[in-house]
């Protein structure tokens, strides 16, 4: 029996330090490190290089170091602490005219002294010297880039001018004049910062080797489809052709899945459906590749809200981001101080602020543990599966212009909501990555539209042309009839004399370029076009009927419903979404669970889950070892785990000011629980678990128990 505890205490051990070392989950912070904010992920990504509240850069990256964290580095790209630059202090020369500037002049903002900017090669050698060199110097192996954003309002400014001139050759265009222009001014944005990526990137690795270390760099972005309904424009997928990216963030959020959006002839928000379809996007984005994706979501949101909508949306998204289980690395949080130290109203009916409520920063922190252990699945959300919507980065250059509006994306809405409302776990697929294989793999239908965006090359056209004659099914929707089908692109020029890019698709397909409403066979496959821009299935109420029955004709029957479930076990995550015209009836879940989302951890034999609401469960009857003590649920995290035959102990850390209510499972009922601060317990017989609360220490709270 010795050797059996000797065996599993050396086991334990591995495993913490295995822990120590691993880098799943991670926040990022401009702060030193505080006891309100020790988060206890596995790393912080301390933000910029230069001083902070008077400390320096090395003061805040070794306050971390300090207490066990691994440590990252993390800057903005587009806008940070350019100050040196902009003011000619690092070169002598001012650089005004490298901000990004509107048709009025005015330059365009993150905060104040913080203009977005035109990454220019001067602007490039100055990050490279001033942030990431001395990332590198500080030992800060990883590097974060974030929010390559160029904002489609801008485009006058002398530097854009010259950069306009260098790409295309010829002098720089007045973007509001034209379609054209407008396509044109941001395509070259978008050029702009997958230079200033590739550039930064191959300097970052170049640098690292001559200090005879290996670094990695990543790009935390929003989603495709939040900077096209922005006005912004970034890389976004061609990120992956960039061999130094190691990987991203999704910056998935309440603030970004909170804009508005047209479903049966109603806009407004709908917070979960459109946080499942921005984390489908970046998802994709990456899959083909095998690189690293995080999935980012936040507690509250940039805009002063209050707590009782921050708590809700964040079920929301939250709920999103697991519905993608071959994920399972996570930013849990950007910026805690402004969580943790910040007031807010407690709710829409009130004006008293206040601290962030001990239940919601209880709730909060067990989701975020939770992440510590969720495990990646091969399991799916249930539903019909290989259904999925075409985009491409180029829904970022149909921005607004006289005769062309969608501010809300009304034509990629048109194609996702009615089948998000079916209960469809839609996927979505990037144009730019169709050179995968693994783009089309297990694809049965996609529907696609250019009435939103344009293909880039006609390469992806052979390859859907491919994947059809193969046995695909493509829905086409669209009128063709936007200002931007006639912009000078590789469809009607060097030969090709087609009024539309659609044409040449269906050229490919053996159909008439000017193809009518209607069923085609191609090879194996099935078209069929609908002469319909998306946005007409979603603008006016009961409009969506063409598109479901040619998608059942695509497709074949599928499942219709109003939820979404996914095991990962021991966890089980559900969704049911509201106005679906599948039914109105709340989801009901059987079985042993713990709730997740009740700071009171309560153990339920019945979840009901209501249209417009999310579940996050602990799912009892899937704990591999029943047998062994252990933490199922808990608001802080845990070190230094022993057992013998008849007690476990551990030390929970968690941020100060909070409470701690965990859930343990145990082997017997115990017969003593030694707290080293105020504690309460109760014994749930039923799920052999107790319950343990008490105030959360981030310097550690023994506990012992026996039975």
């Amino acid at each position: 029996m010795r050797r059996t505890l000797l065996v599993v205490l050396s086991l334990f051990m591995v495993m913490q330090q295995l822990s120590a070392q691993r880098e799943k989950t991670s926040f990022q912070t401009l702060s030193e490190w505080k006891p309100t904010l020790d988060v206890r992920s596995d790393v912080v990504m301390v933000y910029g290089a230069g001083d902070y509240m008077s400390l320096s850069f090395n003061d805040r990256v070794n306050s971390w170091r300090d207490h066990g964290y691994t440590t990252h580095f993390m800057s903005g790209i587009a806008w940070g602490g350019f100050d040196a630059y902009f003011k000619g202090e690092w070169d002598g020369k001012p650089h005004d005219d490298e901000v990004q500037r509107r048709l009025s002049g005015e330059g365009i903002m993150h905060g104040p002294n913080s203009p977005y900017v035109v990454p220019t090669h001067g602007f490039l050698d100055y990050f490279k010297e001033n942030h990431i060199k001395r990332a590198i110097d500080e030992g800060l192996n990883t590097l974060y880039f974030e929010e390559p954003e160029f904002w489609v309002w801008s485009g006058y400014s002398e530097a854009f001018k010259r950069e306009w001139q260098d790409f295309y050759g010829f002098p720089w265009r007045p973007q509001h004049e034209s379609a054209e222009n407008t396509y044109l001014s941001n395509k070259l944005k978008y050029h702009l910062y997958c230079r200033a990526l590739d550039d930064a990137f191959a300097y970052a690795k170049q640098y690292g080797r001559e200090q005879g270390r290996e670094v990695r760099c990543f790009v935390p972005t929003h989603s495709l489809l939040n900077y096209a309904q922005w006005g912004i424009v970034s890389p976004e997928c061609s990120l992956n052709s960039m061999e130094n990216c190691d990987g991203y963030i999704a910056q998935v959020w309440t603030g970004t899945s909170r804009m508005t959006n047209h479903y049966n002839g109603v806009l407004k928000e709908r917070v979960f459906e459109m946080a499942f379809l921005e984390y489908g996007c970046l998802e994709s984005m990456a899959r083909p590749t095998g690189r690293k994706m995080c999935f980012l979501t936040d507690p509250i949101e940039d805009s002063e809200v209050n707590w009782e909508d921050y708590r809700r949306n964040y079920q929301a998204t939250f709920t999103a981001q697991l519905l993608y289980p071959n994920i399972n690395d996570y930013e849990v949080m950007p910026w805690p101080n402004r969580i943790y130290e910040r007031e807010y109203p407690i709710s829409a009916d009130s004006d008293e602020k206040t601290y962030i409520p001990r239940s919601y920063s209880t709730q909060m922190q067990v989701m975020i543990n939770a992440l510590n252990d969720m495990p990646a699945s091969e399991n799916r959300v249930n539903g019909a599966q290989g259904i999925s919507v075409l985009l491409s980065n180029s829904i970022m250059f149909h921005q607004p212009f006289e005769g062309f509006e969608d501010p809300y994306l009304v034509n990629f809405f048109g194609l996702a909501m009615p089948l998000v409302k079916q209960g469809i776990p839609l996927g979505i697929t990037h144009m730019e990555n169709l050179g995968y294989e693994e783009a089309l793999r297990d694809m049965q239908v996609l529907l696609m539209t250019y009435a939103n965006m344009k293909p880039l090359d006609p390469e992806a056209h052979q390859r859907i042309a491919e994947w059809v004659e193969k046995g695909g099914s493509l829905i086409y929707c669209g009128r063709d009839d936007d200002p931007f089908q006639t912009v000078s692109e590789w469809w009607n020029t060097n030969g090709n004399h087609f009024s539309a890019p659609s044409q040449h698709l269906f050229a490919l397909m053996g159909m008439e370029e000017q193809a009518v409403e209607g069923h085609y066979r191609f090879g194996e496959g099935h078209v069929y076009v609908i002469r319909r821009n998306p946005q007409e299935f979603v603008l006016t109420a009961g409009a969506d009927s063409l598109l479901l029955q040619t998608l059942e004709s695509a497709y074949g029957p599928y499942e219709q419903k109003n939820s979404f479930v996914l095991h990962r076990y021991p966890y089980l995550i559900a969704s049911v979404v509201d106005e679906s015209p599948v039914s109105s009836e709340p989801l009901v879940l059987k079985g042993r669970f713990i709730d997740l989302f009740d700071p009171s951890l309560p153990v339920l034999s019945e979840k009901e889950v209501q249209p417009g609401e999310q579940a996050f469960l602990y799912d009892l009857d899937k704990v591999e070892d029943k047998t062994r003590p252990q933490v199922l649920a808990s608001a802080s995290r845990q070190y230094d785990e022993t057992f013998t035959d008849h007690s476990f102990s551990f030390v929970s850390k968690s941020p100060d000011n909070t409470d701690n209510a965990m859930r343990i499972l145990l082997p017997q009922a115990p017969k003593q629980v030694q707290v080293s601060v105020a504690s309460q317990s109760s014994w749930d017989k039923g799920s052999q678990t107790l319950l343990l609360g008490f105030e959360n220490d981030p310097e550690g709270v023994q506990v012992r128990i026996e039975w």
